[in-house]
């Protein structure tokens, strides 16, 4: 077994071929660019179609998203929304199923989901999560189970993770 780098690891990359889903993120009031940063890098390793950074999200031209990002701003298409819920309502028109990243009552763990070939994942403020108004839009629901005594995960790697089962169910 040997490490690749450089042109090697390039080209073993390049094997995987694009998604068979088609994703889009939208983050509401997600502030911290370090948040904003990974879920970019995630996002391009992914094959993610669009970015939306709804509310107060911190967003480029910002040096930590940049450094957390290595860059990655761009490359991954995104832009700027005052509200979360009607960036979700334009996918759903689009024929997104929207998926909040969100622990509420209804939610299903998200590796018993049959997901469609388009889905939008939405993700909230690291402290308040998604508001009631962008939630009341989304069509479901979906948690990462948690077995330790802690409640959750980082905003993007609870996106990093339900991001690759999604690509990979």
């Amino acid at each position: 077994m040997k490490q690749l780098r450089n042109k090697a690891l390039k080209h073993f990359l390049k094997q995987a071929g694009s998604p068979a889903v088609e994703l889009v993120f939208v983050l509401q009031d997600v502030e911290d660019p370090v948040n904003v940063g990974a879920t970019f890098r995630i996002a391009d390793a992914c094959g993610v179609h669009e970015i939306v950074l709804a509310g107060i999200s911190a967003h480029p031209p910002d040096p930590t998203i940049a450094g957390i990002g290595r860059g990655t701003h761009r490359r991954v298409p995104w832009h700027t929304t005052k509200y979360a819920a009607d960036a979700v309502e334009k996918y759903k028109e689009e024929g997104y199923l929207a998926c909040a990243l969100e622990v509420a009552s209804d939610a299903v763990p998200y590796h018993t989901v049959e997901y469609p070939d388009k889905v939008c994942l939405i993700v909230g403020n690291e402290y308040r999560g998604i508001s009631r108004r962008t939630f009341d839009v989304c069509d479901m629901a979906i948690y990462l189970p948690m077995y330790g005594k802690v409640g959750s995960l980082n905003v993007h790697v609870a996106l990093a993770v339900a991001t690759y089962h999604i690509l990979h169910q």
